[in-house]
């Protein structure tokens, strides 16, 4: 294995780069995407906000978005050999299908997984994906999640933050937990726009995509996911969500002291006591990736609170396309196992790569 920085130059390293959280969608489904952003009944002003530019915008950025998006054959393996990526684990882009009709969601989630398939089939050594389902159709997303694991041999689900406005803590949503934990696949929990009853803050100061919040409602989601008591009732369930741990991982003191305080306070009936501290289950039930977060000391804080077997390396392509950004975490003073184990092998347990 050799790393090739943005110079051109090569080093002799110890281990391979998987990048975990990369993104795909079909060239049809963009186009949906732009159909559904100008329809005029469309109640959902972060999906028109972000899809209804992407998908139309002349820009350099937007251009080289949708076009990688679309490509899972000669253009991302050229972008991945350019920044020495060694493997991607591949997942339909937000918001996937969860912003459609639940018979149609559930048809194109088929699709999208079809042609996923034909790609790693393509470029075994290259590719692994995720199962794209339509959490709107609970009954579709469970066979189509056993599909994905007993006949496309997938190794993860992508879920595309809310559907429909919907957090995934309410009880309809959990047969997919249960198929998931009783398949043993993990499920990343991927950023979505905020739904439309807490979006207008963040438009109005053009903070709703990546820059924040996506951040801020992934890290609601996780959050509730645990406070809901879905790893008490699925205690093998993994998630795995990305972004320095949506900084689930930096507020943690004060979530584990703040949530004991509000049960003794009785102050929420929803609210009950769970088996054990959300720190528990961010370090037990949670993987976390760096995915848009090349920053040591972000990395190195994840690994130290959670562990360094709950952190794995992700480059976020084509949405953030940086080859100093690998460099920057080639580059980190971390312990060479640690390091390994960030970039490869932590990966190849969680997707189960070798098998």
């Amino acid at each position: 294995m050799v790393n090739k920085d943005a110079t051109g130059r090569t080093a002799p390293r110890g281990y391979k780069r998987i990048a975990t959280e990369e993104a795909f969608a079909p060239a049809s489904l963009l186009k949906r995407y732009l159909e559904h952003a100008h329809s005029p009944g469309l109640d959902d002003p972060g999906f028109r906000s972000l899809w209804g530019f992407y998908a139309a915008s002349p820009s350099a950025r937007a251009r080289f978005i949708m076009e990688g998006l679309a490509d899972l054959g000669e253009k991302r393996i050229r972008d991945m050999d350019a920044a020495g990526i060694d493997h991607q684990v591949i997942a339909l882009t937000a918001p996937g299908v969860q912003c459609f009709e639940p018979a149609l969601a559930t048809s194109l989630a088929i699709d999208a997984n079809d042609l996923l398939a034909d790609a790693v089939k393509a470029h075994p050594t290259r590719y692994t994906g995720m199962i794209a389902m339509a959490p709107q159709d609970p009954a579709g997303a469970v066979r189509e999640i056993e599909r994905g694991v007993r006949q496309l041999g997938f190794k993860a689900v992508i879920l595309n933050g809310t559907t429909q406005g919907e957090y995934h803590d309410q009880p309809k949503f959990w047969p997919i937990f249960e198929a998931a934990e009783a398949l043993d696949v993990p499920i990343y929990l991927h950023p979505n726009s905020p739904p439309k009853q807490m979006i207008q803050p963040f438009l109005e100061a053009g903070l709703d995509g990546a820059i924040y919040g996506f951040g801020v409602d992934t890290g609601l989601h996780m959050l509730r996911l645990i406070i809901s008591g879905v790893f008490d009732a699925f205690p093998k369930l993994q998630f795995i969500i990305g972004h320095a741990g949506e900084a689930l991982p930096f507020w943690l003191y004060r979530l584990e002291y703040m949530h004991a305080a509000t049960l003794k306070s009785n102050r929420y009936p929803q609210m009950k006591p769970l088996k054990h501290t959300i720190g528990h289950y961010l370090r037990n039930n949670v993987y976390v990736t760096n995915s848009g977060v090349a920053w040591q000391p972000a990395i190195e804080f994840c690994q130290k609170i959670l562990g360094v077997d709950r952190v794995l390396y992700a480059m976020d392509y084509p949405y953030q396309y940086s080859l100093d950004e690998v460099r920057f975490c080639d580059e980190m003073t971390i312990p060479d196992a640690d390091k390994k184990a960030f970039f490869q092998t932590n990966a190849e347990r969680v997707f189960k790569l070798a098998d």
